[in-house]
C-alpha cells in the first residue's frame, strides 16, 4: 500500500511550493543512489520521494490527490499538466553535494604572493622598493582576446553558456564546456604570440611603498597587479609580504625593542652614565652603583612606532657585566689586592649573592652526608 505523498516527505498538507522542494531536496540527497550503491532500500525510497514531489508539485495534480488521494491517478483522474523541470531540482541538489556545479563562476586571473625581506631599519622608518616579478601579463599583439584577426565567435558546443548538459540516467548533469573551457567563445584564427590564450609569460616591475612600521608576517595588497586573468576577465592581486632580517644589536618583540649592553666590573661596581643606541640616535641610561648582570633598563618611546595605532614601543636594555680580558701586569696586580680584600665574614658582606649560594652548598653536602 502507497505511503501518504505528504508523509513521504515529511510536511503538512498545507506546506508551500517552497517547503515541498526544500523537503524534496532533502529526501532526494539522504537516498539518492550515488550516495547509496547498492542499497535497494534507498533506491525505493527515492523513487518514493520523486514520485511524491512529482504530484504535490503540480498545481493540478495536487488538488487531485488532495481530493481523491492515490485513486486519482489510478482511474486518470489527475488532470493534466506537464511534469515538474526534474532537471533544475537535480541542479539545485547536486549543486549543493558538489559545490555549486552547473552555475557558471565569475573567474579572474590568479593572486601572486612575493615575499619581501627589509632590514629591521627599513621596516621602521618605511620604505619604496622596485620588485621585479614573474606574471602571466595580458598578450599585447592581441589585446588579451586570444585572436590574431580579433574575430572571436560564439562557441558551437556550449552555444556562449560556458557550460554543457548531458543526461546519466534519469539525471541531467552540467560541466564546463570541453571545447571553450568555460569561456563560451572560440576563436578560429588564434593569435600567433600567446597561441590564443590572451596571455604571455613576462616580468613585470613595480615600485612597492612600504609603510613604516610594518613586521615580519605583514601583508600589503596592490589590487589588479596579479596574473591577467582569462580574456574579458580582470587580473588578480599581487600580495607582498614583509620578513624582517635579525639585526646585530636589536630585537624586535611587536614595537618594542630588546639589547644587550656591556659593562665593566667597575662600572656595575661603582655606578656610571652609559650611551646605548636607538633608532634615531644615542641615549644616556644611568647605572646605580652595585648594579648586578641581567637588570634591566627602560627607555619609553624608543622603540618601533606601529603600523596600525603609530603609537611607539619602548627599548628594553639589558646590562651585562664583563669580564675583562687581555690584563696588564699592572691591572692583574690591581685586581689580586682587590680580591684580597674579600675575606672572611667581611667578604660575604660584599657578595651577598655568593654568600647566600655557598650556605646552600654546606647545607645540601651537610643533608647528604648525614642521610
Amino acid at each position: 500500500m502507497k505511503r501518504d505523498y505528504y508523509e513521504v516527505l515529511g510536511v503538512s498538507r498545507t506546506a508551500s511550493d517552497e517547503e515541498l522542494k526544500k523537503a524534496y531536496r532533502r529526501c532526494a540527497m539522504k537516498h539518492h543512489p550515488d550516495r547509496n550503491p547498492g542499497d535497494a532500500q534507498a533506491e525505493a525510497l527515492f523513487k518514493e520521494c520523486k514520485e511524491a514531489y512529482e504530484v504535490l508539485s503540480d498545481p493540478a495534480r495536487r488538488r487531485a490527490y488532495d481530493a481523491h488521494g492515490h485513486v486519482a491517478f489510478e482511474h486518470g483522474m489527475g488532470g493534466g499538466g506537464p511534469a515538474p523541470d526534474m532537471g533544475d531540482i537535480f541542479g539545485d541538489i547536486f549543486g549543493t553535494i558538489f559545490g555549486g556545479a552547473g552555475q557558471r563562476a565569475a573567474r579572474r586571473g590568479a593572486d601572486i604572493g612575493y615575499v619581501m625581506e627589509l632590514d629591521l631599519e627599513e621596516a621602521v622608518a618605511g620604505i619604496e622598493k622596485r620588485i621585479e616579478i614573474p606574471t602571466l601579463a595580458e598578450c599585447h599583439h592581441c589585446r588579451g582576446s586570444g585572436s590574431e584577426d580579433g574575430k572571436i565567435d560564439t562557441c558551437g558546443t556550449c552555444l556562449g553558456r560556458g557550460q554543457v548538459r548531458f543526461q546519466r540516467g534519469i539525471f541531467t548533469m552540467q560541466q564546463t564546456c570541453p571545447d571553450c573551457g568555460g569561456r563560451g567563445q572560440s576563436i578560429s584564427n588564434p593569435c600567433k604570440h600567446c597561441h590564443g590564450a590572451g596571455r604571455i609569460e613576462d616580468e613585470k616591475i613595480l615600485s612597492v611603498k612600504i609603510p613604516a612600521g610594518v613586521d615580519s608576517g605583514d601583508r600589503i595588497r596592490l589590487q589588479g597587479e596579479g596574473e591577467a586573468g582569462p580574456p574579458g576577465t580582470p587580473p588578480g592581486d599581487l600580495y607582498v609580504e614583509v620578513r624582517v632580517r635579525e639585526h646585530a644589536i636589536f630585537r624586535r618583540d611587536g614595537d618594542d625593542l630588546h639589547c644587550e649592553v656591556p659593562i665593566r666590573i667597575s662600572q656595575a661596581a661603582l655606578g656610571d652614565v652609559v650611551n646605548v643606541p636607538t633608532l634615531d640616535g644615542e641615549a644616556e641610561i644611568r647605572i646605580p652603583a652595585e648594579t648586578q648582570t641581567g637588570k634591566v633598563f627602560r627607555l619609553r618611546g624608543k622603540g618601533v612606532r606601529s603600523v596600525r595605532s603609530r603609537a611607539p614601543g619602548d627599548l628594553y636594555c639589558r646590562v651585562v657585566v664583563e669580564t675583562p680580558v687581555n690584563l696588564t701586569a699592572e691591572q692583574r696586580e690591581l685586581l689580586e689586592k682587590f680580591e684580597a680584600t674579600f675575606t672572611g665574614e667581611e667578604g660575604r658582606r660584599h657578595s651577598p649573592r655568593s654568600a647566600t649560594f655557598l650556605d646552600g652548598v654546606k647545607s645540601f653536602w651537610d643533608r647528604m652526608t648525614s642521610s
